[in-house]
């Protein structure tokens, strides 16, 4: 009967400490990339769950975990124009696509991720001819959709593209559906895209999937200028970022 009692009051003891030891180590869920490589850096480039706004908030990412030392979180992927991305205001918001293949991650989660730490970005890209090349940034945030989620990108290091992304610092994000641009006329309907367009743009990552050289219709491609001008769509572009260290 001892015995039995003893282990009763075990039993309470260790059920009335169980918050208590359960929030003296908490479950830390990944806010980016980073943290699942911080967390096993044997992981592979794949896709991953994150949750950028909280524990309510997953969403899944390709983390690419090679390119210029890995960690990265990819918020942007063309690669086979496989995703449509001409798209409106509440899809950009909230993201589309899939994450093995084409897709947005989302504006809401873009803020709150750069909100909370600051990111360096990266932009890889390749050509049709089977060429690569990339264009890297220092700092890059973009503020909330009551600011129109405007961009904040400085620090450029040429990795051989150019810097195409400068320009539309200090803009908001405009879609067909949303004009925020600094033209008289929609860039969004205009180029068939969605972005963070000036007067108009020196890029569009967001428009028209084409294969390469193609003069009939000028600008409407996934176009970096500054690395092949705006008659030629690229054959992939992904747009990334990882915490400054």
């Amino acid at each position: 009967m001892t015995t039995f009692l003893l282990f009763q009051l075990v039993s309470v003891v260790l059920l009335l400490l169980a918050p208590l030891l359960t929030s003296c180590h908490p479950l830390v869920l990944p806010l980016d990339c980073s943290d699942i490589y911080n967390n096993d850096n044997s992981r592979p480039s794949g896709v991953y769950t994150i949750y950028p706004i909280g524990a309510t908030s997953a969403v899944q990412v390709y983390c690419d975990m090679v390119s210029e030392g890995g960690r990265w979180t990819v918020f942007q992927r063309r690669m086979d124009g496989t995703v449509n991305f001409y798209r409106g205001w509440d899809q950009y918001k909230t993201g589309f696509g899939i994450a093995a293949g084409e897709y947005w991650l989302g504006l809401e989660s873009l803020y709150h991720l750069t909100q909370r730490r600051r990111y360096e970005l990266l932009v890889d890209m390749e050509d049709f001819e089977g060429n690569k090349t990339f264009a890297r940034y220092s700092s890059f945030s973009i503020d909330s959709e009551s600011s129109g989620y405007t961009l904040h990108v400085s620090g450029f290091i040429n990795g051989g593209a150019g810097d195409s992304l400068c320009y539309h610092s200090g803009q908001k994000f405009s879609t067909f559906d949303k004009d925020q641009d600094s033209n008289s006329r929609n860039c969004a309907r205009s180029f068939l895209g969605a972005f963070w367009y000036n007067n108009c743009y020196v890029t569009n990552p967001n428009g028209v999937y084409r294969w390469g050289a193609d003069s009939t219709i000028t600008g409407v491609g996934v176009d970096w200028v500054q690395w092949k001008g705006r008659n030629y769509s690229l054959k992939s572009i992904s747009m990334k970022i990882r915490p400054v260290l």
